[in-house]
C-alpha cells in the first residue's frame, strides 16, 4: 500500500531526526567510487518483506567475501554513467579520455566480475550481481591499445596515424636543424643571445632583433614584451612550413576517424554498460555496508514475524549498539530489549542525560538500517518487526516561521501521527507531553499513548511524567523501561531496564550540587505519599541492582583469573608433554642405534652359517637353522645389555597384529621379511630363504600385502568421546593444525544440536582466520558464520551459526 503524501513528508522528517543520513554517510566514506557512495546515499527502507530479505542477505554474502578474502576490495571505479548516456545518443563521437573512462569501466566491470563469481554454489547473489557486469575483453583490448598513457591515441591506433605521426616528427626535426643553421648565420648585431628555434601561433620562427627585419625579410608572427625581439618565420622555412602544417590536418583528420570507429565498437554495448555501471555501483554500495558490519560487529537480524508470534511482529534486540555511537573513544553500553507481539507501547523515563534520546534514536535507526539493506550493528538472535512506515517527533519542534512554540508544534506531529499511522508503522516520541502544563500534558500524553497502544505497530516515547508510568498497570500493551543511573556518581550507566520506571533524580543531584537541606526537605515534604513510596522503593531496587552488577563483575573477574591461571597450567603441561616427547625420541633413536648393530652382527651370522652348511656334506639345512638361531639368541641377549630396559620397552611397544603376506621386521633379530602364515599363536616368517617361528609382539608391520600394497597402522586406544563446546579456542595452532583441532569441536557440536560455536583465532596475521573461513566455507553444515560482535571478540573472533528458525 502506498504511503499518502503527508506519510511520506512525515517518515523523510523522521529518518532527517534519526540522523538516518550520517548513517549513510559514515558508510559512503567507506566506498572507493563516487557511483558506489552515490548508491549507498539513495538508500531508503524497503516495505516489501522479501526485498528486505534479499538484501540483508546479499550484505551477508559480501561480509562473507571478505571474511574469505581478507584485503579484498573494488578496483577504482570510474564515474561513467554520462559517457554512456552520450554513447546511446546516435552520431556521437566521444573523446580519447572518454574512451580511456570506458576503457577503465571494461577493466572494472570485468575484475569485479571474476572475483563475485567464484563461489557461485556458496555466494548466489554476488554471483548474479556478478553477471550483470560487461564481459568484452576483446572490445577492452582493442580500446587500450589504441589509447596511450597519457589519455590521447597512440601512434599504432591506425597505421595511418603511426605513418602520418612520423612523417610529421621527421619533417619537424629537419625544419628546426635548419632553422638553427640559419640563426647561426645570421650577423651578431641581428641576434638575439641564448635564443632558440620556438614556435608561435602553431608556426616555428627564429628569434631577431627589430632592426634586422629587412635583412630577413619572412613573416612576423609574435614580439617580445619589449618590442625589441621579433619571432619571425624566414622565407626558407615557409614551404616545409606548409607541408607541417598540411601533415598536421591530415593527423586530425585521421585522429576524428579513429575515435568514430572506436566509438561505434563501442555503441552496441550501450546497454551492457549500462548496467555494468548500475552493479559497479552496487558491488561498492554492498562493499561499503560489508566494511562498516565488520568494524561494527554486525550480524543480519530476521525481519518480520517469528514463528513464536502466530504471524504477529516481535521485537527482539540482542547487544544493540547505536551505529553513530559504535566505533568512537567511549565504549558503548549496548542493550537488551525483547517486546511479545501484544506489548506495544515502550514508555522509558528517567534523568535528563540519561540517554533515552540516544536508545530512541537507536531503535529507529536499527529498523532503518535493517529495512535498507545495511546491516545493524546487532548480535545474532536479532528480530524486528517490517514497519511500511516511520514517524518520529525528536528534539525541539518549534517553527519561528510558522509561530508555533515547541508544545504546539508537537501537538501538530501528533495530530499528523494519529491520522496516519497504523498496525505496520513505527512512532518515536521524545519528551511525550512536555513543555506545557505537567498535569494537563500528562493527561494528553496518556490519552496519545492509550490510542496508539491499539493503533501502530510500535510506539516508542521518552517522558519526565510520573503519572504516566502508572499506564502499563492500566494497559498490558504498554511496557515500562528506564536507563540506570548511578546516584553515587551523579551519572548515568545507560543500561536499559525492562518492566521499571525510571527516577528523576532531581533531588539527588541538588543535594550533590549543594542545595540547602532545609529546602530539599520542603521539596520532599511536598511530593505525594504515593510518591515518595514509589521513589523509595525504585531507589533500593537500583541500589540492589548495582549491588549485583559489582558481584558480578567480581565474579567474572575471579574466573578470568582462575581460567589465566588454567591457562598457565595448560601450558606448563604441555611444555611438559613435549619435553617427555623428545625423550621418548631419543630413546627409540638409541634403541635403533642398538638394534641395528645387531642386525648386522646377525646377518653376519646367518650368512657364516648358510656358507658352512653349504660346504658341509652330511649336515643338514635344519641343523645350520638350529645352529643360527642359537648364534642369534646369543647375539640378542648382548645387545639387551646394552639396550636400557626402558628404551627397549618402548623401541618393543604393542604393534598391530601382523596377517599373511605383509612385511614385518623382528625386533630381536633385527631381521626383514614376509609372514607365511599364522600357527600356534606365532608368525612363521620368510627371511631370505629362512624361517622363523617369532611372537606377534616382536613384531613390528612394515606393510606390503601381496597382491597389493597398503599401509597397515595400530589403531590405537579409541578415540574419547568429545564433550560439545560453545567455544573453540585456535591460538597459538599453526594453520596446518587448524582443521585437526577444529573438525571435532563441530562434529560434536552438530551431533548435540548447538546453534552456534564461537572459534577464537586471534587477529595476527590474518591467516588462521582465512583457514577457519575456509574449512566453515567447505562444510555443508554451516548455516552462517561471521565475525564476532561487540561483545563476543570483534574480528578475533568467528561466529558459526549451525541452524535457522526461520526468517
Amino acid at each position: 500500500m502506498a504511503l499518502s503524501e503527508t506519510a511520506r513528508r512525515a517518515e523523510s522528517h523522521a529518518l532527517e531526526v534519526l540522523e538516518f543520513p550520517r548513517v549513510l554517510e559514515r558508510i559512503a566514506s567507506l566506498a572507493v567510487s563516487e557511483p558506489g557512495r552515490r548508491s549507498v546515499r539513495a538508500l531508503s527502507p524497503l516495505r516489501d518483506p522479501g526485498a528486505v530479505a534479499e538484501a540483508l542477505r546479499t550484505t551477508d554474502e559480501m561480509i562473507s567475501l571478505l571474511l574469505r578474502f581478507e584485503g579484498w576490495s573494488p578496483p577504482p571505479i570510474p564515474d561513467a554513467e554520462g559517457l554512456v548516456k552520450k554513447l546511446g545518443t546516435a552520431g556521437s563521437v566521444l573523446e580519447a579520455e572518454q574512451l580511456g573512462e570506458l576503457s577503465r569501466l571494461l577493466r572494472a566491470s570485468r575484475l569485479v566480475r571474476a572475483d563475485l563469481r567464484q563461489l557461485p554454489d556458496d555466494l548466489p547473489r554476488l554471483d548474479a550481481l556478478g553477471g550483470r557486469m560487461a564481459r568484452l575483453e576483446k572490445v577492452e583490448t582493442r580500446v587500450d591499445r589504441s589509447l596511450d598513457p597519457t589519455g590521447g591515441l597512440a601512434d599504432g591506433a591506425s597505421q595511418a596515424l603511426a605513418r602520418l605521426r612520423r612523417s610529421l616528427r621527421d619533417g619537424r626535426a629537419a625544419l628546426v636543424r635548419r632553422l638553427e643553421r640559419y640563426v647561426r648565420q645570421l650577423p651578431d648585431r641581428l641576434q638575439v643571445s641564448d635564443a632558440s628555434v620556438t614556435v608561435r601561433s602553431g608556426r616555428y620562427c627564429v628569434p631577431i632583433r627589430r632592426e634586422g627585419l629587412s635583412h630577413v625579410g619572412g613573416i612576423v608572427h609574435d614580439e617580445s614584451a619589449t618590442h625589441q625581439t621579433l619571432f619571425v618565420e624566414p622565407p626558407e622555412a615557409i614551404e616545409a612550413m606548409n607541408r607541417i602544417a598540411e601533415l598536421e590536418r591530415e593527423e586530425v583528420r585521421e585522429i576524428q576517424r579513429v575515435l568514430s570507429q572506436l566509438t561505434e565498437l563501442l555503441r552496441p554495448e550501450a546497454t551492457v554498460l549500462a548496467a555494468s555501471v548500475a552493479a559497479l555501483a552496487e558491488a561498492d554500495s554492498l562493499y561499503a555496508r560489508a566494511r562498516l558490519a565488520l568494524e561494527l560487529g554486525s550480524s543480519r537480524p530476521h525481519i518480520g514475524p517469528g514463528p513464536e508470534s502466530d504471524g504477529r511482529p516481535v521485537y527482539r534486540a540482542r547487544d544493540a549498539r547505536h551505529p553513530l555511537l559504535d566505533g568512537g573513544g567511549d565504549p558503548v553500553v549496548p542493550f537488551h530489549l525483547d517486546l511479545n507481539a501484544d506489548e506495544r507501547v515502550l514508555l522509558i523515563s528517567g534523568p535528563n542525560a540519561g540517554g533515552k534520546t540516544v536508545l530512541l534514536k537507536a531503535v529507529g535507526l536499527l529498523s532503518a538500517m535493517a529495512q535498507a539493506g545495511i546491516v545493524p550493528p546487532v548480535a545474532p538472535g536479532s528480530r524486528f518487526p517490517l514497519f511500511r512506515s516511520f514517524f518520529a517527533v525528536i528534539g525541539d519542534e518549534q517553527s519561528i516561521q510558522a509561530a508555533l512554540s515547541t508544545f504546539s508544534a508537537q501537538a501538530e506531529s501528533l495530530r499528523e501521527i494519529l491520522q496516519e499511522a497504523d498496525s505496520d508503522s513505527l512512532v518515536l516520541i521524545d519528551e511525550l507531553g512536555g513543555s506545557t502544563d505537567p498535569a494537563e500534558g500528562a493527561a494528553l500524553a496518556a490519552a496519545v499513548l492509550l490510542r496508539l497502544a491499539g493503533q501502530a505497530g510500535l510506539t516508542v516515547a521518552t517522558t519526565h511524567l510520573g503519572e504516566l508510568k502508572d499506564l502499563a498497570a492500566e494497559e498490558r500493551s504498554i511496557v515500562n523501561a528506564s536507563l540506570q543511573f548511578d546516584t553515587k556518581a551523579l551519572r548515568p550507566t545507560f543500561r536499559l531496564v525492562r518492566d521499571r520506571p525510571g527516577r528523576s533524580y532531581a533531588l539527588e543531584i541538588a543535594r550533590r550540587l549543594g542545595l540547602p537541606d532545609d529546602v530539599l526537605e520542603v521539596a520532599r515534604s511536598r511530593l505525594s505519599g504515593a510518591e515518595r513510596r514509589m521513589e523509595t522503593l525504585l531507589r533500593r531496587l537500583e541500589e540492589t541492582e548495582l549491588e549485583m552488577d559489582r558481584l558480578a563483575a567480581e565474579t567474572r573477574a575471579s574466573t578470568r583469573r582462575s581460567h589465566e591461571t588454567e591457562l598457565q597450567l595448560t601450558e606448563a603441561a604441555e611444555r611438559l608433554a613435549r619435553r617427555e616427547r623428545e625423550i621418548e625420541r631419543e630413546a627409540h633413536r638409541t634403541a635403533e642405534r642398538y638394534l641395528l648393530e645387531a642386525r648386522r652382527e646377525v646377518e653376519r651370522e646367518v650368512e657364516r652359517l648358510r656358507q658352512r652348511a653349504t660346504r658341509s656334506e652330511t649336515g643338514s639345512l635344519d641343523e645350520a637353522v638350529r645352529g643360527a638361531r642359537a648364534g642369534v639368541e646369543e647375539l640378542l641377549r648382548e645387545s639387551r645389555r646394552r639396550l636400557p630396559e626402558e628404551e627397549t620397552a618402548r623401541a618393543t611397544g604393542p604393534t598391530p597384529e601382523p596377517i599373511p603376506g605383509v612385511r614385518v621386521r623382528s625386533i630381536s633379530l633385527g631381521v626383514e621379511g614376509r609372514v607365511l602364515e599364522i600357527r600356534e599363536g606365532e608368525a612363521v616368517v620368510d627371511a631370505g630363504g629362512l624361517r622363523f617361528n617369532l611372537k606377534p609382539s616382536d613384531l613390528t608391520v612394515l606393510g606390503d600385502v601381496e597382491g597389493g600394497s597398503r599401509e597397515l597402522r595400530d589403531p590405537g586406544p579409541p578415540l574419547p568421546e568429545i564433550a560439545p563446546a560453545t567455544e573453540v579456542d585456535l591460538r597459538g595452532l599453526r594453520v596446518d593444525e587448524v582443521v585437526g583441532a577444529l573438525a571435532p569441536a563441530l562434529d560434536a557440536a552438530v551431533i548435540n544440536d548447538l546453534p552456534a560455536v564461537r572459534i577464537i583465532h586471534g587477529k595476527g596475521t590474518g591467516a588462521l582466520r582465512q583457514e577457519v573461513a575456509r574449512i566453515l566455507a567447505a562444510d555443508g553444515r554451516v548455516r552462517a558464520f561471521r565475525a564476532g560482535g561487540f561483545q563476543e571478540g570483534g574480528s578475533g573472533v568467528t561466529v558459526v551459526e549451525f541452524d535457522d528458525t526461520g526468517d
